[in-house]
C-alpha cells in the first residue's frame, strides 16, 4: 500500500507528520470548484449583459479573468490553503515545511495551472503528481508546496470559549494542532502545567503564566473558526 504519511521537523525539533493529498481526492476538490466557478461564470454574464448590453461583455470578460485566475488565490490566503473544493474534501494548501502559503507561493502555484492543463484536462499535471512521491504538480513544485489532508475538528468542543485572536505568526498545521490539543486538554492539568507548557510558547504569544495560558486559548478559538 503506497504510503502518503511525511514526517517534518519543527524548529523546536520535534517530529510531526502530514498526510498527503492524492491524485484521486484532489480531482474531486477540482471538480467541486469547476462546477462552484461556473456558477458565478453564469451570474456575471446574467448581470452585466441584463444591466448593460453590449457594453457590459467586455466588462463581464474582465470579471471572469479574474475570477478564473484569482479564486484560488483568495480563497488559499484566506481560508487557511484551502478552496471550497478542498475543504469540502478535508484537504488543504501547506508549504513543503508545513507553514501556510504565502501570497507569492499562491500566485506561482496557479499561474502554473496553464501548464499543468496541458495537453487537456491536467494532463501534464497528473503525470507530474504520478512520478512525484509527494503528489506534486508542475505549479507545487515551483511553488514549493504540498496538499495534505487536514484533520476535521470536531463541531463539539470542549475548548473554553473565548474572544478569538489571530496568532501573530504563521504556523504549520500540525503547530496549530498542538495548540488545539492543548487547549482541549487544560482541564487535565494542574495550573502550574497549563503555565509551564504556555511559558514555551512566550515567543508567540508574548504572555507568560496565566496570561500565556489565556492567549493560547484565544488562538485556539481561532484556529477554530469562531468569530
Amino acid at each position: 500500500m503506497l504510503d502518503t504519511r511525511r514526517s517534518i521537523e519543527t524548529p523546536e525539533g520535534v517530529e510531526l507528520g502530514l498526510r498527503l493529498a492524492g491524485p484521486v481526492v484532489r480531482g474531486y476538490a477540482w471538480i467541486i470548484d469547476v462546477l462552484i466557478r461556473t456558477a458565478l461564470y453564469t451570474g456575471i454574464w446574467v448581470v452585466f449583459l441584463l444591466v448593460m448590453g453590449k457594453f457590459g461583455m467586455g466588462l463581464a470578460l474582465i470579471a471572469v479573468f479574474l475570477v478564473e485566475w484569482f479564486y484560488p488565490v483568495v480563497f488559499e490566503l484566506y481560508n487557511m490553503g484551502a478552496t471550497p473544493g478542498k475543504r469540502s474534501m478535508g484537504i488543504k494548501v501547506v508549504h513543503d515545511d508545513g507553514t501556510e502559503v504565502t501570497l507569492q507561493s499562491s500566485l506561482l502555484r496557479n499561474l502554473l495551472r496553464a501548464v499543468d492543463f496541458l495537453p487537456f484536462l491536467y494532463g501534464f499535471g497528473l503525470l507530474s503528481m504520478m512520478f512525484n512521491r509527494d503528489f506534486k504538480r508542475l505549479g507545487d513544485l515551483t511553488a514549493g508546496t504540498i496538499v495534505i489532508y487536514t484533520d476535521k475538528l470536531s463541531e463539539v468542543s470542549n475548548i473554553k470559549k473565548m474572544s478569538p485572536l489571530m496568532p501573530p505568526i504563521s504556523l504549520a498545521a500540525p503547530e496549530q494542532k498542538a495548540i488545539i490539543q492543548y487547549a482541549e486538554r487544560l482541564d487535565l492539568f494542574t495550573p502550574q502545567r497549563c503555565s509551564e507548557l504556555a511559558n514555551i510558547l512566550e515567543e508567540v504569544t508574548h504572555e507568560k503564566d496565566e496570561k500565556g495560558v489565556q492567549r493560547l486559548l484565544q488562538y485556539a478559538n481561532w484556529m477554530m473558526g469562531r468569530r
